[in-house]
């Protein structure tokens, strides 16, 4: 009975013994097992596991300092973000939209390109049929056609705004200039330009009433002017005086400015080379340049008669007197505005310019009461302004006192002008054209 009851407690220790054993394998080591396997019979590829990912949220929660307003802050970030690109789009889809074609009838419109746009044409041969180029100013895509096969009807019209470049200079170039805006009026009467913008060289006094009944506000189709010479109409709303330029004509080219333009020592204290007509005040200067030997000092060269085209050596020996002169003498002649100021400046060369008003229709307008030259006089040009020729020996005189630095730096102002001269006209050119045709498109 004794062995009977010992035997029966063994077992009953034996099983509780391997009871609390297999109790406590489960509870230590029986989930450490299944931990990994769980999560990889549901685990999709680069998914980060539960236990893994609450490690590193509580890891960077502990090493950042919490911001109660990041979510605000997230969504102001991209709703910023959002708005730049609306306006992004909005811009670009404006640039895309906005073409202005430029049809050059006049060499002027050769200045306009070439010289204030810097554009380059193709062929770059100047005796070309046909000659196009484009240029691309703020929101603006400008494409440029001249050349004789430019003619009324002779060739496709896929533009809505255009600008006109004429001559409107004597009775034969009024002429063949009024056929052009007949056209293009023709053109936006029928729906087939929207917009019209004329650059016109104007008659030397001014006499320009032939284009009056072109205008937007008499009636006609041209909603912009740009002319040429101090017209009385300019008011800088619907009229605009341009720049007569350099002669385009006469092939005067761009000038590239160098180390010696700037730099070297120039031979001559001043120049002229054009016509001395009768009766005129380039009579004056002449006799003046003879005084005291002047006329030694400078490059002179008088001739009686005008030539409306130059040689190849005549544009050659041209352009050195300007390079090699420090000052270039501008007489006025039937109207005080002249070539020979612009090409005066691409040189390097001071403009002493006669400042004086010539016969005819010219003047002051009801915005700018400083004629001659209004435009200019408006852009500060560092030009030597003088009323009479008898000014000149004086001029001469103090010249000889400056050195060659004092000379280079006048030479930098004059060129770093220049180029902000043009540079001023092309962005107030595309911002009148911008101002004018897309505020009549929202009307």
């Amino acid at each position: 009975m004794r062995l009977t009851r010992k035997r029966l407690c063994s077992i009953f220790i034996a099983v509780y013994c391997l009871f609390s054993l297999y109790a406590a394998y489960h509870v230590f080591f029986g989930r450490r097992r299944r931990t990994p396997d769980a999560p990889l019979r549901g685990l999709r590829k680069g998914v980060v596991p539960v236990r893994e990912r609450r490690g590193r949220e509580q890891s960077t929660l502990r090493s950042e300092e919490w911001n109660p307003w990041e979510e605000d802050e997230k969504n102001e970030q991209q709703h910023r973000l959002k708005t730049s690109l609306q306006i992004l789009n909005k811009s670009t889809k404006e640039k895309k939209h906005f073409h202005v074609q430029i049809w050059g009838k006049a060499a002027i419109g050769l200045y306009l390109w070439e010289h204030i746009f810097e554009g380059l044409l193709e062929p770059t041969d100047v005796t070309a049929q046909w000659r196009e180029g484009n240029s691309v100013v703020g929101r603006t895509h400008y494409s440029f056609i001249t050349g004789p096969a430019v003619v009324p009807g002779y060739f496709s019209v896929d533009v809505n705004n255009v600008v006109l470049v004429l001559n409107g200079r004597e009775k034969a170039k009024v002429f063949y200039a009024t056929q052009w805006l007949l056209y293009a009026q023709n053109l936006v009467q029928t729906q087939r330009l929207q917009h019209l913008a004329v650059v016109l060289l104007g008659n030397e006094h001014c006499n320009n009433d032939w284009i009056s009944q072109f205008l937007k506000r008499n009636g006609g189709s041209v909603e912009r002017l740009f002319i040429i010479y101090d017209s009385p109409w300019i008011n800088d709303v619907d009229v605009f005086q341009w720049p007569l330029g350099v002669a385009t004509y006469r092939n005067f080219p761009v000038v590239e400015v160098n180390w010696s333009m700037l730099h070297n020592e120039r031979p001559y204290l001043c120049n002229f080379v054009g016509t001395v007509y009768e009766n005129s005040s380039r009579q004056a200067l002449m006799k003046i340049l003879k005084q005291d030997g002047n006329d030694k000092l400078c490059w002179v060269s008088a001739r009686e008669q005008w030539q409306p085209q130059e040689t190849n050596e005549s544009l050659k020996n041209y352009q050195d007197a300007l390079l090699e002169s420090d000052l270039t003498l501008c007489p006025a002649g039937v109207n005080t505005e002249c070539y020979r100021i612009y090409e005066a400046c691409s040189c390097g060369s001071v403009p002493v310019v006669e400042d004086v008003m010539t016969a005819g229709g010219c003047g002051n307008s009801s915005v700018h009461l400083n004629a001659p030259l209004q435009l200019l006089k408006a852009m500060n040009a560092p030009f030597i302004f003088i009323q009479n020729w008898e000014e000149l020996p004086a001029i001469l005189e103090k010249e000889k006192t400056i050195n060659l630095e004092e000379k280079i730096q006048r030479r930098k102002r004059l060129l770093h002008w220049y180029q902000h001269f043009k540079t001023e006209l092309k962005m107030r050119f595309t911002n009148i054209l911008e101002s004018s045709f897309l505020k009549n498109n929202k009307n």
